[in-house]
């Protein structure tokens, strides 16, 4: 059986602590590889603020350098709301002789009571739990825990410090940083 990490989000933009957060997962829990799917538009979040082809490629950008990380479109090619349980229905279906461990960071291990099909949805993959500051790894469901640096960092930060003005070098990976700054992004 290949084990694949799944790391989801908008990705708006990419950082260094989702990165940080894959290479660890990958290394505890011996990963094949770590999947990245960013959504088309996602269920518990406002929209992202830049069109999807743009963070597609910021996403390439960032994982053009470890073989172990690949980007998966497969939210995208589906369009409108994505939904984890729909995700892992088509790649179970896709990938049989795969063993998927979704990764999330605490703030949504708190919020998994509020996914959809939650309950049958862990039947189908292995939760992975990461720490964040402000959050615990409590909860009822079943998870992994993963110890990783603690990096506080979130695509907020990095939007609301363009619009300063302010520096984001060494947060995002600097092809990506590249990127923001030649098409003016989040400014």
């Amino acid at each position: 059986m290949k084990r694949i990490g799944i790391l989801g989000g908008t990705f708006d933009p990419p950082h260094i602590g989702h990165l940080i957060i894959a290479q660890e997962v990958l290394d505890s829990l011996e990963l094949d590889q770590v999947w990245f799917i960013p959504t088309y538009e996602p269920p518990h979040k406002h929209e992202a603020r830049l069109q999807v082809e743009n963070r597609i490629e910021m996403l390439r950008l960032a994982l053009a350098d470890n073989s172990t990380f690949q980007l998966n479109t497969i939210e995208v090619k589906r369009a409108g709301k994505s939904y984890t349980y729909d995700t892992m229905i088509t790649l179970k279906e896709q990938y049989p002789n795969t063993d998927f461990y979704f990764i999330i960071g605490a703030d949504m291990v708190e919020y998994l009571p509020k996914w959809h099909k939650i309950d049958n949805l862990i039947n189908l993959v292995t939760f992975v739990g990461v720490k964040r500051t402000g959050y615990t790894l409590k909860t009822t469901y079943p998870i992994k825990e993963v110890d990783i640096p603690m990096v506080d960092i979130s695509s907020t930060t990095i939007r609301d410090r363009l619009q300063k003005k302010k520096s984001i070098q060494y947060l995002v990976p600097d092809s990506v940083h590249t990127y923001i700054k030649e098409h003016g992004f989040y400014e």
